[in-house]
């Protein structure tokens, strides 16, 4: 049996090298196949081959420049907060172009990790095929494992579109605050299936990005630290608002919080009328992650300043009505 008995007769096949050598070597089946086995095929091999490097090359530039369109929005987040009367820092504009390009690239690498696989599989198999490998089988049992695993893997499907878009929609990164429902701490890592968070006791969460509802980032562009301070009924809210103002404004000038201040400190006033005392509301806009660092402080000094001015904050306190006898007048204790 020649070589080319494997390929039913190449020799037959119009156009073909393996029919030319047939037709100019007086109809010799064996060099037919021979060169078909040793030339032909090769050369097929390696023009496959040098399609799928040709193709690689292709895909990652197509990819890059494709993410790099879609994720360069008409208007920058900044410029959106802006129009609808929201005043941003200039500083802010550059930092969020850094973590765009940085969502830019992880996202070209996944996809054109993607692209390349695919493009070796199908280059696998035609080079098979070329060596005349019956796909046939393969294909079919291929195609049987991929119902089976796609029945099995409906939650890794939907864990990885959904990290997908979480990437694409810049919905957090690495080192951003997050709130996602049951877990609340830290990005420590992201990956298409799931993220990983760090909460404040050092608890490390896993969380599937398929079963997010919704997300509280905690991080983005700017924070707002608030500081609740409650008074007493008969304190002088002016006097109490203007020592508030003061005690924020010069923890907010100490040199660990100046620069990460955006704005001064703004008393917005009564917040509510609570059962023990009368709330005052303070917020100041900072650094993402510095929030919490300047309420502690404001906190304490608030203390301290009303309690070397006089303002009491104050504690519960109830009224209680004692029955001296039975039809006596009640009075106050």
């Amino acid at each position: 049996m020649t070589p080319a008995a494997v390929d039913d007769a190449c020799w037959e096949r119009t156009g073909s090298f393996c029919e030319f050598v047939y037709s100019n070597t007086g109809e010799n089946e064996t060099l037919a196949g021979l060169a078909e086995w040793f030339v032909a095929q090769p050369l097929k091999i390696l023009l496959v081959v040098a399609i799928a490097m040709i193709a690689t090359r292709l895909s990652r530039r197509w990819v890059r420049r494709v993410v790099q369109r879609v994720m360069r929005p008409h208007m920058s987040p900044t410029q959106r907060l802006e129009r609808i009367g929201i005043s941003v820092p200039s500083v802010l504009e550059p930092e969020a172009s850094a973590r765009r390009e940085a969502r830019a690239s992880s996202i070209s690498t996944m996809l054109t990790s993607t692209m390349i696989v695919l493009i070796w599989t199908i280059a696998l198999l035609t080079i098979l095929g070329i060596a005349g490998i019956d796909l046939r089988p393969l294909i079919a049992g291929a195609g049987i494992a991929g119902v089976a695993l796609g029945f099995g893997a409906q939650s890794l499907v939907k864990d990885c579109i959904a990290g997908l878009f979480m990437l694409l929609e810049d919905q957090y990164g690495i080192g951003d605050v997050v709130d996602l429902g049951e877990a609340t701490g830290v990005v420590e890592d992201i990956t298409l299936r799931t993220t990983v968070l760090r909460g404040i006791d050092g608890t490390v969460w896993h969380v599937p990005n398929g079963v997010v509802q919704r997300v509280g980032n905690k991080s983005q562009l700017w924070s707002v630290a608030v500081v609740d301070v409650d008074v007493a009924y008969d304190s002088d809210l002016a006097r109490a608002r203007e020592l508030l103002h003061r005690a924020a404004q010069e923890v907010c000038e100490r040199p660990e919080f100046e620069a990460r201040v955006h704005e001064p400190p703004m008393v917005l006033g009564v917040e509510a009328l609570a059962a023990d005392g009368i709330t005052l509301r303070l917020t100041v806009r900072v650094d993402p992650g510095s929030q919490w660092e300047l309420q502690r402080a404001i906190r304490e000094h608030v203390k301290q300043t009303f309690d070397d001015e006089g303002v009491e904050i104050p504690f519960p306190q109830r009224t209680i009505w004692m029955r001296v006898e039975p039809g006596a007048a009640e009075h106050e204790q």
